[in-house]
């Protein structure tokens, strides 16, 4: 099925405005110039002359972006709490008690709570629902994320008092949680794929990024894991260290991974250390069009040193590289400093010549040309046609500009992926259903045998589609008809997960992945 993600940047400014070209401005019966930098300056014109009232904060924002998007499509300014919701991803965590939330009957449930987080040591379970925050009603308040943002954050250390009720349990239990430090993995999942076969599949390029994948390759290898996939389709990136780092997990010490230069950064080259786990392994890469920058680093590299088969679909083509520099208000800027190359010398940055939109709408465009459901689309392309050619280590042809082209092309399944589906997902209607409806199915398995025997029924999916209809008042018949089976796979994801987690989750949504079924059969 087809994953979306948001591509994550890291890597970032201060911008110094030294335009050296003076104002003109009239005044009556005179005329001047005002001295200094241009930008800086007329903003304190609009904050001390302006006819009305305006947030020069947020003009200077606006200003300061536009001048970065007039550069490159990956140089831009981040607001405060953006800059910080980025790093706290990137850097594996953040303050708070560690729960996942949903909003349903203008109560609080927790579907989910993080692996040894606050919340998890004090006793809070999945399926308990929030009644009373601090003393004070919560439950039938009219709740909004903003609301729940504002009741759940707070300072390290700082506690909150929740009164919850347990599943079947009609007794308000009080816990006093205090906030703390939340690990958030950048795996998605770990598991046991196929006899002696491992799969990992990796979210973002984050600080902790290496550890968590070392930690779950040691426990797939006690399980006598052999060859390993390791999916990168939807990871938008990261820190390029963490690429480096995982790089290395797979390559001979020594190895050139990747190689950063530009006009005011010398060439900088990163090679593999002595410390990997999975040198010698049999080793597949999963990629699509979502799969970027840290990711294309990693996959470039596997590539061109011949180390692993890359299945799936051409990946994103970002071959920028940003360094972060922030300001004092907690904002801050991402800049281009770079450009990185692949170990055989390629730049895969795809073209942005013909402006910002044309660039953000490039995936979009790949699927209008059929590119998704056939390669011979792209490899018909004038873009691929202009592309230069280079050799991996054993003399295969590797191409650069637009992306990492996969070793084994697998076209998009977009059976069932329906605006219907995206509509469900976003309200999140499928988390909704398990927590009201079928949580007495979920009692009688266990995961193995769940995953392995449970089926969605047609009822089942009739009861889904009318309790839907509650909140999406209109639903095309022809929708419903074609997404049916994708409905009934995540219906069972989702309460996999609802009940078993992450791994779980996967492990449903895998049952059906062709993608995947590729990769296993290529290093089999």
């Amino acid at each position: 099925m087809k994953r979306a993600a948001a591509i994550i940047f890291r890597s970032f400014i201060l911008v110094l405005f030294g335009v050296a070209v003076g104002l003109f401005i009239a005044s009556p019966g005179q005329h001047g110039f005002i001295g200094g930098n241009k930008v800086s300056r007329v903003l304190q014109l609009v904050r001390h002359n302006y006819v009305d009232s305006v947030n020069t904060d947020s003009l200077e924002g606006v200003a300061v972006n536009n001048l970065l998007q007039n550069l490159d499509p990956h140089s831009l300014y981040l607001p405060p709490q953006q800059a910080e919701s980025i790093n706290e991803r990137l850097d594996g965590g953040f303050n708070g008690i560690g729960i996942e939330y949903q909003l349903l009957r203008d109560t609080l449930y927790i579907p989910q709570v993080y692996d040894q987080g606050p919340a998890m040591k004090a006793g809070i379970l999945p399926g308990d629902r929030v009644i009373n925050v601090d003393g004070k009603k919560f439950s039938g308040t009219h709740l909004t994320a903003e609301l729940v943002n504002k009741a759940f954050k707070g300072e390290k250390d700082s506690q909150i008092a929740l009164s919850v009720l347990q599943e079947d349990n009609k007794t308000l239990k009080l816990y006093k949680i205090k906030r703390g430090y939340v690990d958030l993995s950048s795996l998605d999942a770990s598991y046991m794929v196929a006899p002696q076969m491992g799969y990992i599949k990796i979210s973002k390029f984050a600080a902790t990024t290496d550890n968590d994948f070392r930690d779950a390759l040691k426990k797939l290898q006690a399980d006598g894991m052999k060859k390993l996939v390791l999916d990168l389709r939807g990871n938008g990136g990261g820190y390029l260290n963490a690429a480096t780092e995982l790089a290395s997990e797979f390559l001979q010490k020594g190895k050139l991974i990747v190689y950063t230069k530009g006009v005011h950064e010398p060439r900088t080259d990163y090679f593999a250390t002595d410390t990997g786990l999975f040198h010698d392994g049999k080793l597949a890469v999963l990629i699509d069009e979502y799969s970027a920058s840290a990711s294309e680093i990693l996959a470039g590299a596997l590539q061109d040193l011949d180390r692993a088969t890359i299945v799936g679909r051409r990946s994103f083509g970002k071959g920028l590289v940003q360094q972060q520099f922030g300001f004092n208000d907690g904002s801050a800027v991402n800049l281009t400093v770079a450009r990185y190359y692949t170990p055989s010398g390629r730049s895969i940055q795809k073209s942005y010549a013909g402006g910002l939109e044309n660039y953000h709408n490039e995936v979009a465009q790949r699927m209008q040309k059929g590119e998704l459901f056939s390669e011979q689309s792209y490899l018909a392309d004038s873009a691929f046609k202009r592309a230069s050619v280079y050799h991996t280590a054993n003399g295969r042809k590797v191409f650069s500009g637009g992306g990492i082209l996969p070793d084994i092309f697998v076209p998009a399944d977009t059976t069932g992926n329906t605006e219907l589906v995206q509509d469900l997902g976003d309200r999140q209607l499928f988390n909704a259903f398990v927590i009201d409806k079928m949580q007495g199915d979920l009692a009688k398995y266990n995961n193995d045998s769940f995953i392995k025997n449970y089926q969605v029924s047609n009822a089942q999916f009739d009861d889904f589609i009318q309790y839907a209809a509650q909140t999406l008042r209109q639903m095309d018949s022809r929708e419903i008809k074609e997404s049916k089976g994708n409905i009934k796979l995540l219906l069972k994801a989702f309460a996999a997960r609802y009940k078993w987690g992450d791994n779980a989750y996967y492990e449903v949504l895998n049952s059906d992945d062709n993608t995947l079924q590729k990769a296993v059969e290529a290093i089999n």
